[in-house]
């Protein structure tokens, strides 16, 4: 049975993930099984990562017809967001999982987002990288989840290392934990390949953590999709008390350095999270000032 949740107290998980390239239902049971077994051992959180349900690949390989693409995407109400958002409902779970979103004609670089009382929303990617704009629409709403733990923010990827913009307005907004379901590659061809990966991924994610004082819950994808190699290295960072009484940066779960498929999982108090951005200076206002940055543009 699930606990009763508390208000900073959260066990969070995030999934290294090695989907099928466009094999959907293969790829839907084992998201299933991974997500069981997180609820088994106490998640009440759990983070897939991006377009895990058909493989990134699969979206940006120009072989693959449009109309073929669109059919496979999901929508409110497709037989797959229906089972996650049942598995939801019977775990007594949140479940983000990254899936392609069809909208009429359009098609979103989304995560679905499952609540436990089957309520799903979805966040369409704003910034889509590179040969991803051939394929998706841009997004322009960003989401914050409704929890217990308060408001959850989320970005996927490239949103959340080339666009400090979108993780500081939520955290202006209450979050104190950001998800970003990611789907990023290790140049495997070059020596040092992996330093490079480390060295990009989890110092954009310690920097968001530590500038903005939260927690960050990052799941990535792992091994051969249908031309790249993805990383894994999904982990959660976030505010840890230090002996000089300062907030450092503490890998919670998983880490950069871990490519291998499973589920990495830690209980997160969520109390440290300072968001240092809001809090009120001694003059008695806040040091952010968004009515001043919105003139910038």
């Amino acid at each position: 049975m699930r606990r009763m949740a508390m208000d900073d107290i959260l066990t969070a998980a995030v999934v290294n993930f090695h989907p099928v390239s466009g094999e959907k239902e293969r790829n839907l049971s084992r998201i299933e099984g991974f997500a069981r077994a997180g609820a088994r051992r106490g998640a009440e959180l759990i983070l897939f990562p991006e377009l895990c349900l058909m493989g990134y690949d699969y979206y940006l390989d120009p072989e693959i017809p449009r109309a073929e693409k669109l059919d496979s995407a999901e929508h409110m109400g497709s037989p797959a967001a229906e089972r996650l958002s049942a598995l939801a409902r019977e775990m007594g779970i949140y479940l983000i999982c990254g899936a392609a979103e069809r909208r009429g004609e359009a098609l979103y670089n989304s995560a679905f987002l499952f609540g436990p009382e089957g309520k799903v929303e979805t966040y369409q990617k704003i910034h889509p990288y590179g040969e991803e704009n051939r394929f998706f629409q841009k997004g322009d709403t960003p989401v914050l989840i409704d929890t217990p733990w308060g408001p959850v923010g989320i970005g996927i990827c490239y949103d959340s290392y080339q666009f400090p913009e979108l993780m500081r307005y939520e955290v202006s907004r209450g979050a104190r934990l950001y998800l970003n379901p990611t789907a990023e590659v290790e140049e495997i061809a070059y020596e040092g390949s992996r330093e490079s990966f480390y060295r990009y991924y989890r110092r954009n994610l310690e920097y968001g953590a530590a500038s903005n004082g939260i927690f960050i819950a990052s799941a990535n994808l792992t091994g051969w999709d249908r031309g790249s190699y993805f990383a894994g290295g999904s982990m959660i960072l976030g505010p840890k008390l230090s002996p000089f009484a300062e907030l450092d940066v503490h890998c919670y779960a998983g880490g950069a350095e871990d490519a291998q498929e499973g589920l990495a999982l830690a209980t997160l108090d969520l109390s440290l999270a300072a968001r240092m951005l809001v809090r009120e200076n001694p003059g008695g206002g806040m040091d952010y000032r968004p009515e001043v940055y919105k003139t910038f543009y």
